[in-house]
């Protein structure tokens, strides 16, 4: 930049917000969104600004200019809508506005009282200035102001809105001052926002208990799932499995002739991450499972695992992509002390590098181009950060509407990274978070700024590899607390099923968060009918997700008063509709618990005055509840409470009393 003309600048643009990391990275939208940016627009003296919002869509074409306008202390902001999906920018620009300022003062000093003739003519010179950078016809129409500004003693010309316009548009911007760098936005498709994942290995879903499923028999039963609401169906690998080293039921080492294998040792003499299980069917078969998924309303995720089995065709045609040791073998993968032996990890720092990535990303685009368009990323944490922003930003340059969940287990900064680096969702430490303040932190902290403007959690009650202690101890009752709080809290949760509604809940062995008999290593037989089953309030809840428009829109979770230590209230609110909930669990279920709750009725945009009307949506009860106050009695029956909260009409409003 060059200094002299640096230093012609007399405006400072600071503490621009939305923003990453100061434009690194891309905040995050949905289609359709209005974002709002705003800054801290200051300048010596007490000369007029113009202050714009630059906006375009894509890396290059033309900008477009929303005017700004200060909101007070200094404080400028503007607002437009994302209409497009994929890769936005933003730049704000500020200059002094020397008409503006002159107008303003003119304005004082005709109300003064003062002879305006010099004035005036100044501000014709400043009109017919700025004709040198219009073009003739508004040039000629510019020229005819100045010269009528001359005598303009009333301000009618001067203050006339097509001369502010012809000047706001020929304005001189050589000393506008601008931030250094544009601000990425990232608009992603409604689904990336609120979603319901339902996770479930094909092999298992045969017709015959114990015999490897087809697409097509899944396919026959995918109504099950379609009545369950969820909208994202979700597969583990699909691909061949590896025979070497494959392992045993319970992740026994030695496998027996009909043990079927880990789905994520991938690849055998029958193809890698390109080719699909020969038990599960064809790719015929693959796309009429796809279709018939799509037409019962749920879109189909493929899981992407970056690793494969020792008898993948990449380890015999390209080696150099792994890691070997001195004695000839190849190095399988560890997570000590967790050892996996029939899975051997890609080497992302060999010298071949160049080839490996682009040999994934055309993984990608392979099942992108049957119709997949949302990839669950299998440990991403492990695999270098500046791959995942390299494959991320290729597919979405021209596929901008896929979508990646992370499945990155490990510190909260790295799981901040990824998703900064472009992951759409995030698995998270829902899981683990069990105590009342340490959910309630929680909660805030994923779905407020700074972290909600990249970070988009996705909250999971269990997973194949997670059966938590919670679910193993607490019952059929802490099965519906953590399904209500993945469910009601955040804009997009999941559960591996049947496991989940099913309420299987037996641990490998004391302690473990492994399932005894993981459907990971054995083909099940699950009885879909079960009395016992959660599927029903499953189903109830995933509709009041797609009805109630503060969870449609993932409004986030506002914790409310309620004093006792077990229970845990928070309300979603949507102002736009005027939607407001109010959900209320108990972390303890095996006993009753007793609390006294206190709405924060402002915050709501509920009079402060009126009796709140609460219906609990899961029972159809109503409750008149004073003031926002009300004694909620939880436990073992009922562990989880769904409130929808409307101000009571008063006798002029209500039309029954008429």
């Amino acid at each position: 930049m060059d200094l002299h003309q640096d230093l012609q600048r007399r405006v400072a643009i600071d503490r621009v917000e939305p923003e990453v990391d100061g434009g690194r990275f891309a905040i995050k939208r949905i289609l359709g969104d209005t974002l709002t940016v705003s800054a801290d627009i200051v300048c010596d003296g007490h000369d007029e600004l113009e202050c714009r919002l630059l906006v375009r869509h894509g890396s290059t074409g033309q900008w477009r200019a929303e005017p700004m306008t200060c909101v007070g202390n200094d404080r400028w902001q503007a607002a437009f809508t994302v209409d497009a999906l994929g890769s936005w920018h933003t730049m704000v620009t500020a200059r002094v506005d020397s008409f503006a300022t002159w107008k303003r003062d003119l304005r004082k000093r005709h109300e003064a009282g003062e002879d305006l003739t010099a004035e005036l003519a100044a501000g014709s010179e400043l009109v017919a200035e700025a004709t040198h950078r219009a073009s003739p016809a508004p040039a000629e129409e510019m020229h005819r102001l100045a010269a009528q500004l001359r005598s303009d003693t009333t301000l009618q010309v001067a203050e006339s809105p097509r001369l502010a316009e012809l000047m706001t548009t020929h304005a001189d911007r050589r000393d506008e001052t601008r931030l250094e760098q544009a601000r990425p936005v990232w608009v992603d498709r409604p689904l990336a926002r609120a979603s319901s994942w339902y996770e479930l290995f094909p092999r298992s879903w045969g017709r015959l208990p114990g015999r490897h499923a087809t697409f097509a028999e899944l396919a026959e039963r995918l109504d099950y799932v379609a009545e369950l609401g969820f909208n994202v169906l979700y597969l583990p690998p699909i691909h061949p499995i590896g025979l070497a080293f494959r392992k045993g039921r319970n992740n026994a080492l030695t496998a027996g002739p009909a043990d079927v294998g880990s789905p994520w040792a991938i690849g055998s003499a029958e193809g890698g991450h390109t080719a699909i299980h020969p038990q599960l069917g064809s790719f015929d078969d693959f796309e009429a499972f796809r279709q018939r998924a799509e037409s019962l309303g749920m879109e189909l995720a493929l899981d992407f695992a970056l690793q494969c089995s020792p008898d993948h065709p990449w380890v015999r045609e390209h080696p150099e992509w792994f890691r070997w040791r001195s004695d000839g073998t190849i190095r399988y993968a560890e997570n000590p002390p967790k050892k996996y032996q029939d899975i051997v990890p890609l080497d992302f720092g060999c010298d071949a590098w160049k080839s490996l990535w682009q040999a994934l990303e055309e993984v990608v685009r392979f099942w992108v181009e049957r119709g997949v368009r949302i990839f669950r990323v299998d440990n991403p944490h492990t695999k270098p950060f500046a791959f995942w922003e390299w494959l991320i930003g290729s597919i979405h340059r021209t596929h901008p509407d896929v979508l990646f969940l992370s499945e990155a287990f490990t510190r909260p900064k790295t799981m901040y990274r990824l998703a900064k680096l472009g992951f759409t969702q995030s698995y998270t430490y829902f899981t683990w978070r069990v105590e009342k303040q340490e959910l309630a932190e929680y909660f805030e902290e994923v779905t407020q700024p700074p972290v909600a403007e990249f970070f988009r959690p996705n909250f999971w009650p269990n997973t194949p590899d997670i059966l938590h202690a919670t679910l193993q101890e607490g019952g059929r009752p802490m099965f519906i607390t953590r399904l209500v709080l993945a469910s009601m809290s955040v804009g997009s949760w999941g559960i591996y099923g049947p496991a989940f509604e099913l309420l299987e809940a037996t641990p490998r062995e004391p302690g473990s968060e492994e399932y005894l008999d993981s459907e990971k290593y054995e083909i099940k037989a699950w009885k879909l009918d079960a009395p016992e089953s959660l599927g029903p309030m499953i189903a109830r809840i995933n509709q009041l997700r797609r009805d109630e428009p503060a969870l449609a829109t993932a409004a986030p979770p506002l914790i409310e008063q309620i004093d006792h230590p077990q229970l845990l209230a928070w309300s979603r609110f949507d102002p736009a509709s005027g939607n407001r909930l109010l959900v209320v669990v108990c972390l303890q279920p095996e006993a009753e618990a007793t609390g006294t709750l206190a709405l924060d009725l402002k915050r709501l945009g509920l009079p402060l005055t009126t009796d709140i009307v609460a219906k609990e949506l899961l029972t159809g009860a109503v409750e008149a509840w004073p003031a926002g106050k009300a004694r909620v009695v939880l436990g073992p029956e009922q562990p989880a409470a769904i409130y929808r909260l409307t101000a009571a009409l008063s006798d002029e409003e209500d039309p029954a009393s008429r």
